[in-house]
């Protein structure tokens, strides 16, 4: 059985503590019947507290948690929380015994990792600490490999988190040694504790001389744009049109293992490392998180990241709370946008007092105006020119027009034997 989870807590012996998505309706009921029933202080008065008995506690967020006596003894007991999984010492003060609930089971499943085996068999502390870091509160995907032999034993389960195994993670880190590692090869390009992925790959670009279809994702000028090879993927959405309704299936694959991240993406831990060229997810304004790469620091306080949405080739500035992990299976499809300059024309002759491109100074703001609406939302078609030492096409119109040549009738332009 796959499903998704929440885990509540790692507990110090490295025991996993997870609450099913599906359960969390039912147990926000019972927490507030549980508010509702107790509105007292905790037992004040001397009590005999024996292991293993049933009872409320009172968090330090002053809501009341059902509980369980670990050890008892003292001024403090050590105490379990049942629906959560962590243990603490609680002051006497802090508990109220009750059988109210005894009779609903725990909404959390202690698990351990399937055929995964901690060195020195058990987790340190620093393998503790890191699990902790990695999960706590963090939505999961859990494989059930093996059931427990008792009822209250450990759940054996496979873990993913943001597509990543969490036994080939913890065995790539040198915490344990897992059986089935089928991440561990992706693992090797981590670099320390910092994952360095692999770089995107280009698509495979058709043989220079023929004519094939293209959109036009992003101008940077008039003279150098990004276009997408297959115009009837639907992830073009910058110049793209509706209607077209066939998909290529590696794209259909890319689409789908996009939106899987997006309904998971809370699950992806934030970049805290940054390097050029570095693969990740951005949110866009639309809310959505798409593949991107990581260009250079703009800002610094606060720090503020330019990165190309690779998919689209266009840029943005973003703060670091837009940007996240990519799960490595993403990175296995090809980008969909690929730089081309456009042959056959250059900038008119430089007019100091036309308004020009900032990055771009030969070219005027109306040039690329005027480039934009060539290509904007249209069927285009494109032959390459050379591959090296950058890819040149020419592009044409749905009627087999040069582009361009709009831009030398409205001279802004000019040819370029």
């Amino acid at each position: 059985k796959i499903f998704q989870a929440v885990v509540s807590c790692v507990g110090r012996d490295g025991t996993i503590y997870i609450i099913p998505k599906s359960f969390e309706i039912e147990l926000n009921k019972l927490m507030t019947e549980i508010q509702n029933n107790f509105k007292c202080l905790g037992l004040l008065e001397p009590y005999c507290w024996k292991k293993g008995e049933a009872c409320v506690v009172r968090g330090s967020d002053t809501m009341w948690y059902r509980g369980k006596v670990v050890e008892p003894g003292g001024s403090t007991l050590q105490v379990q929380y049942i629906d959560h999984g962590c243990i603490e010492r609680i002051p006497q003060c802090h508990l109220y015994p009750t059988t109210l609930y005894t009779a609903i089971p725990p909404f959390c499943i202690p698990c351990q990792l399937y055929k995964t085996v901690p060195i020195g068999n058990f987790w340190q502390q620093d393998a503790v600490d890191c699990l902790q870091e990695l999960l706590t509160n963090e939505e999961v995907e859990i494989h059930v490999q093996e059931l427990p032999d008792n009822p209250w034993g450990k759940l054996s389960i496979s873990l993913y988190f943001g597509g990543m195994s969490l036994s080939s993670f913890m065995t790539y880190q040198k915490y344990c040694v897992a059986e089935d590692c089928q991440d561990i090869s992706e693992l090797e390009l981590l670099e320390g504790d910092v994952p360095v992925p692999p770089s995107y790959m280009l698509p495979p670009l058709p043989i220079p001389g023929d004519t094939f279809p293209v959109r036009v994702t992003h101008l940077v000028s008039p003279k150098e744009v990004y276009i997408c090879l297959d115009p009837s993927t639907n992830l073009v959405k910058q110049f793209a049109t509706e209607g077209d309704a066939s998909c290529d299936s590696e794209l259909e694959s890319l689409d789908e293992a996009l939106k899987w991240c997006n309904k998971r993406v809370e699950s992806l831990p934030f970049l805290t490392h940054f390097r050029t060229e570095m693969p990740c997810l951005v949110e866009y304004q639309d809310g959505l998180w798409y593949r991107a790469k990581l260009l250079s620091v703009e800002e610094f306080d606060p720090v503020k990241i330019l990165v190309q949405f690779v998919d689209y080739g266009s840029f943005s500035v973003v703060p670091t709370s837009r940007l996240r992990h990519i799960p490595y299976h993403l990175l296995k499809y090809p980008v969909q946008a690929v730089r081309a300059l456009l042959a056959g024309f250059k900038p008119a002759l430089y007019d100091k007092n036309v308004k020009r491109i900032p990055y771009c100074p030969e070219w005027s703001v109306e040039a690329l105006w005027a480039m934009m609406e060539c290509v904007e939302g249209k069927q285009l078609s494109a032959s390459i020119l050379a591959l090296s030492p950058e890819v040149t096409i020419s592009l044409y119109e749905d009627d087999q027009n040069l582009v361009h040549m709009k831009l030398i009738e409205m001279g802004l332009a000019e040819l370029d034997e």
